[in-house]
């Protein structure tokens, strides 16, 4: 397909032949003509420029490379010779690439060139470094050999390694992960051959385990292209941008995480539009994204690390329980049907039957599992398994049989194990009795002191208990706990206590000496939150008092620990109930319009009637907890900022949140105000709604629900947004459903002066006689910018959910 390989030909310094010099303001190099060290090719449209560069820290070192022409902060997205060693600085002004009479291109001492007849070396406005021959033919382009970015209109074929990251930020030299194409799905690897993770099939332009929550999901779209002559040498996938004001790529970093950047010109830096960094693939788990825990073992494996996995650290995966024995005896195998989103990567085809399949697996010590072929025969997997992932709701999945040991074969080893355990364990006890006799006698000069300790948790205790004088002089706004006390109250945080993980950390149910329970939620080492930041926000929250906002009862903070009491939600988070079929039949439309109602209320407190007007910042389902009655009540103030009494709006770089619920000017030029809450608020009205998660809506002609709700509202249809399950025969409720969707319409519009503050939302919503506003455009397209930021130092940053966060139970 091309006679040229990059690798092999040569890399010349020509020197001493009277040469034409190009000027940098040309696209074009003709025969005869060079690109000097201090020149730069510039395509036609000024997009890109191509010349020699000196990556970030590292000024003694130099390589030809591609990059945008007009982005200040220099983004390179094609690097030759990166294989080859660097360039030194001592040759830099004698660098040049030239273009031979004959045709040929080299550069630098010819360790690099094209040895073919060309009449014309461009670089396009696509970023794309081409040799023509005379009738405008490529005969060599810099698309199909790409470092570490895909740009729209590459080409990711599957005979090569595709993408190939740096080996560190400021060293392009090839790096120890690619991204390769291979059967209808993109896949991460390590060194070459361990598969980190795969997109999954594409599914109507998009990959399942790249999600994109932004504002540009319609700009652009994936396609792949089969070879038809059945060899497979020209399988690819197509990256192509509908929206000319996107300005986008698709770069594999060196820890081998996959990033799709968008060029925020308001904001004046790359930000991400879709990460892979969320769905790394772990041994022998299954996983499912926005629930908590993300992932479990499979039947008959355990954490391989327990301790790393209550802290949802999946890496290290699972292990078998217990090791499958190898017997010629096939009645202790049995299989067990799980049901995924796709098959691993490592299967083998096996030529037998479907009903063949069970006894091939059983008879093959190595096998794993096994599945049906479509096409005929099975299919066999050795060792570990990996990429498993739960289907989303009403989607069909395919079936995984997993080899299990039966009971009867478990059975029969644990009486051998009776037998040689028994003994051994008698003298253990006789030893251990002992042993705890004399411990129980020296522990009882002590229980007074943890009994003390617990009536701090005590709330209808009148006894001022300190742990010592100067706890008792520093007078804490609210109490401050022992850590043995919290430890005693969840019963040494045993996983049986667990209710869940946030963002903050794991939360555990604790019962006091009352009988009351509460809520107990532990600092994760890896949240990254501070002791001082911890301390200020939680003294913040405990001034908060509503009985809309969840209220918090003390903290700890005892060796390094950062501990705190909740008040405990019997019904745990509102998304349990609205997004979980089998449960969302509890929600009647009279309890949703009792939530909707709570959460504005407690807005409103916060916006207005608290001793510091707050920005919640992190408004979503699953931050809104429900008692007993199913009272809504709003969680998580780890994102929350305090505004003074004049201030009305404030910019940050640093965008928290979650996508799907930030408001346009938020997410994009980070500047927030009581109006970001509302825009929250107005989503969230509309999932109480519908029933429908607006970052997981996959309509056919929809990217969101506030799409498909606009649409339905301008075609006057806005009754079929209403959930299903919901009994609306009585007139009166779908009238006021009606509204209700024309209020929060008002809520998500693009321009937040155009959104009602969260009075007058209340006010529309306890007044049904109140007239309201026709609603504009939602924020679900790329609109203008609403404010023009001055330029700060670049940088990328990535809407994490679990910056400073303290989220209760129910995953964000």
């Amino acid at each position: 397909m091309m006679a040229f390989n990059m690798y092999t030909c040569c890399f010349l310094l020509i020197l001493g032949l009277p040469l034409f010099y190009c000027n940098g303001s040309s696209d074009t190099l003709l025969p005869g003509q060079s690109l000097l060290s201090n020149e730069t090719l510039v395509s036609k449209g000024g997009i890109f420029e191509m010349g020699l560069f000196s990556p970030a820290g590292n000024s003694t070192n130099y390589y030809l490379a591609i990059w945008y022409k007009n982005i200040p902060l220099r983004t390179v997205v094609k690097v030759f010779l990166r294989s080859y060693d660097p360039i030194p600085y001592s040759n830099y002004k004698d660098l040049r690439l030239h273009f031979f009479s004959n045709g040929s291109l080299c550069f630098y001492n010819c360790s690099w060139g094209y040895l073919e007849n060309g009449s014309e070396a461009v670089i396009l406005d696509t970023g794309n470094f081409v040799l023509r021959n005379g009738s405008g033919g490529i005969l060599w382009q810099s698309f199909d050999h790409p470092t570490d970015t895909w740009l729209p209109g590459m080409k990711l074929y599957s005979y090569n390694y595709g993408l190939v990251s740096w080996m560190h930020p400021n060293d392009p030299v090839p790096g120890n992960y690619s991204l390769q194409a291979d059967n209808t799905q993109l896949s991460t690897l390590f060194n070459g051959d361990k598969i980190l993770w795969r997109s999954g099939r594409l599914q109507g332009g998009t990959f399942p385990s790249l999600p994109d929550y932004s504002t540009f999901t319609n700009s652009y779209n994936f396609t792949y292209f089969s070879d038809t002559t059945g060899f497979g040498y020209d399988d690819y996938f197509i990256y192509n941008v509908y929206n000319e004001s996107l300005v986008s790529r698709i770069v594999i970093d060196y820890l081998g995480v996959l990033r799709h950047f968008g060029w925020s010109e308001a904001r004046q830096s790359w930000i991400v539009l879709s990460t892979n960094d969320e769905h790394t693939m772990y041994n022998n788990t299954i996983c499912k994204a926005n629930y908590s825990p993300a992932c479990r073992c499979l039947d008959g494996f355990v954490p391989r690390v327990i301790h790393e996995w209550v802290l949802s650290n999946f890496t290290d995966g699972c292990v078998r329980s217990r090791d499958l024995q190898c017997s010629d005896d096939k009645g202790k195998t049995e299989f067990t049907n799980v049901t995924i989103t796709q098959l691993p990567a490592n299967a083998q085809p096996w030529n037998a039957p479907n009903g063949a399949c069970y006894l091939a697996c059983s008879d093959n010590c190595s096998c794993t599992a096994y599945a049906n072929d479509t096409g005929g025969g099975c299919l066999l997997f050795m060792g570990d398994l990996l990429s498993l992932e739960t289907p989303p709701n009403n989607s069909v999945g395919v079936h995984l049989f997993l080899k299990t040991e039966s009971e009867s074969a478990h059975a029969h080893k644990q009486v051998l194990a009776v037998a040689i355990i028994v003994p051994i364990t008698a003298a253990v006890i006789i030893f251990c009795f002992c042993f705890c006799y004399i411990w129980a006698k020296l522990k009882n000069k002590e229980s007074g002191v943890t009994n003390q300790n617990l009536l701090l948790l005590d709330f209808k205790s009148n006894r001022p208990v300190y742990r010592n004088a100067e706890e008792k002089d520093n007078q804490y706004e609210f109490p401050i706990f022992s850590f043995s006390s919290i430890a005693a109250s969840t019963n040494n945080f045993s996983v049986t206590n667990k209710l869940g993980q946030g963002g903050f950390g794991p939360v555990y149910k604790g019962e006091l000496l009352n009988g009351q329970s509460v809520a107990v939620k532990r600092l994760s080492r890896r949240s990254g939150q501070g002791l001082e930041e911890f301390k200020n926000e939680t003294e913040l929250i405990a001034k908060l008092q509503h009985r809309n906002l969840v209220g918090i009862l003390g903290c700890c903070t005892e060796n390094d620990e950062m501990i705190l009491v909740y008040e405990y939600m019997s019904n745990k988070s509102l998304d349990v109930f609205l997004f979980e079929p089998t449960k969302k039949e509890v929600l009647d439309w009279k309890r949703r319009v009792h939530i909707i109602s709570g959460i504005a209320q407690g807005l409103l407190y916060l916006h207005q009637y608290s001793r510091l007007r707050i920005v919640h910042r992190d408004l979503k389902a699953s931050n809104i907890l429900l008692d007993a009655e199913m009272s809504p009540k709003i969680s998580d103030f780890g994102m929350a900022r305090i505004f003074g009494g004049n201030e009305l709006q404030a910019n940050t770089k640093r965008i928290v949140g979650t996508y799907g619920y930030m408001s346009p000017e938020y997410a994009m030029e980070g500047l927030f105000s009581v109006k970001s809450d509302v825009f929250a608020f107005g989503v969230l009205m509309l999932e109480i709604i519908s029933g429908k998660k607006n970052s997981g809506f996959y309509g056919s002609d929809h990217l969101s629900l506030l799409r498909y709700a606009w649409n339905l509202w301008k075609n006057d249809s806005s009754d079929e947004l209403i959930d299903p399950v919901l009994d609306m025969s009585d007139s009166s409720s779908s009238i006021l459903a009606l509204r209700y969707i024309q209020i929060s319409l008002l809520c998500v519009e693009e321009n937040p002066a155009d959104r009602p503050l969260i009075s007058e939302v209340v006010g529309m919503l306890s007044n049904e006689k109140k007239a309201i506003a026709s609603p504009l455009n939602p924020a679900f397209i790329v609109g203008r910018s609403l404010a023009k930021p001055t330029p700060t130092q670049h940088k990328v940053e990535i809407c994490s959910v679990n910056d400073l966060t303290v989220s209760d139970v129910g995953g964000r």
